[in-house]
């Protein structure tokens, strides 16, 4: 009769952490129900060389089988990465007894093919985009960073919004590199669920948020200064840099109390979606929204003066003009205040399907690319920035010609030979 003690004791080894924190207590009546029915079947039972007894894995149990066959059952659906639509399998040899591994000397199960490889490719092609994107657009905003400070004549309160819109982004993209590249590519390190994994993930959400709060902070200073005619911008400075920096925290607070008080919610690096995220996703949807409405009012203020015209003795713009105006401020302001998340709001129900790949796609690329878009809107395709980097070449350039035409003469001064006796000194 096979060793009952020696199953039970692979479940108190590594393989239980594989198993989602919210399945682990119903694997646990599982097996106490697998024992149950083994030690009633082997009752008076003798050995029976023609049949692999019944046993418990750590997973799964195993029914009685017939020796040179195989048993075959769905999937645990209560495994990290296991799809419950495929089989695993356990091998009974000739002899009556489970087939066991060459390596370990253990009796082994295979659940290798539930594993769906397919999937697992796409889920290591959305990484790579993730780990592209991030990368790209931290380096896009680390050189906006430093563009932007170097150029003193640049200084003003839209500048400034910028700036910490791009430090905000720049945090948030390494935070995001590092996950994507360090940590859950690491299985033990996922599994082990160490505190500066957990604190590196709570971290990560604040920058996330703080996204999303200089979104409104660009949207609201826009909207004031269009509406109110720049007369609370000075006023308005201090409390967009409370809303953008300060707003997160009591949010990513109350996150973390919440799911850090739920033991089953803690696991992985907090890693796995749970129902907590709903406390920052309402305030993002919010903020959003509120966005929207400022980019609904900006266009039609704007509309407005366009149709009033160019007003005796003002200083308005041609109504053209004005119309290009409004048409490029309307398309910078849709990246910028992230109103492309609406598009796929919330993600698809069914599990695998082509819809839910697209979800996933799309959602890397847009999250992990935006760094990249708004350095690119706003510094690197910026009039006022481009205009500046062209002054400072134009200055370089000439003063490198300068420089020369300097050398050139004093060489040619210093070559010149003195005039000889007789000669004229001119």
């Amino acid at each position: 009769m096979e060793n009952v003690t020696d199953e039970v004791g692979q479940e108190e080894g590594g393989i239980m952490s594989l198993v989602k924190p919210e399945w682990k207590s119903t694997v646990i009546e599982y097996q106490r129900e697998c024992l149950n029915m083994m030690n009633q079947t082997r009752v008076g039972q003798t050995e029976d060389a023609d049949m692999c007894p019944s046993v418990w894995d750590g997973w799964m149990c195993w029914p009685d089988t017939l020796a040179g066959t195989s048993a075959y059952q769905p999937c645990p659906k209560f495994v990290f990465g296991f799809d419950p639509l495929l089989s695993a399998h356990k091998d009974c040899l000739e002899n009556g007894s489970w087939f066991r591994h060459p390596e370990t000397g253990q009796m082994w199960s295979n659940y290798t093919t539930c594993i769906d490889y397919s999937d697992y490719q796409f889920k290591t092609l959305v990484i790579k985009i993730n780990e592209t994107g991030y990368l790209i657009s931290l380096v896009a905003l680390l050189l906006s960073l430093g563009i932007l400070s170097y150029f003193k004549s640049l200084r003003c309160t839209r500048i400034w919004l910028h700036m910490n819109l791009f430090a905000s982004f720049a945090v948030n993209s390494a935070l995001w590199l590092m996950f994507f590249t360090i940590i859950i590519p690491d299985v033990d390190l996922m599994q082990n669920n160490l505190m500066w994994c957990q604190v590196a993930h709570v971290v990560t959400q604040y920058f996330l948020l703080t996204n999303y709060c200089w979104m409104l902070c660009e949207g609201l200073y826009l909207h004031t200064v269009l509406v109110n005619a720049f007369g609370a911008e000075e006023r308005l400075v201090k409390w967009l840099y409370m809303l953008g920096w300060g707003m997160p925290l009591p949010i990513i607070v109350l996150y973390a109390l919440l799911r850090g008080m739920d033991v089953q919610a803690t696991q992985r690096c907090w890693m796995e979606e749970t129902p907590y995220n709903m406390v920052m996703t309402v305030p993002v949807c919010v903020f959003m929204v509120t966005n929207f409405f400022f980019l609904t009012n900006i266009v039609r203020v704007l509309w407005g003066k366009l149709r009033a015209g160019p007003q005796v003795g003002s200083h308005a713009e041609r109504p053209s003009r004005t119309l290009l105006q409004a048409t490029r401020a309307t398309l910078l302001l849709v990246p910028l205040l992230g109103l492309q998340y609406l598009v796929i709001p919330f993600r698809p129900d069914e599990k695998g399907s082509d819809l839910e790949r697209l979800y996933e796609i799309i959602s890397a690329i847009f999250a992990s690319f935006q760094g990249l878009a708004v350095a690119l809107l706003f510094c690197f395709c910026n009039g006022e920035v481009l205009a500046q980097m062209r002054r400072r070449m134009d200055f370089a350039f000439h003063r490198r010609r300068a420089n020369s035409y300097t050398a050139t003469t004093v060489s040619f001064i210093r070559s010149t030979p003195c005039p000889q006796a007789g000669e004229e000194r001119v």
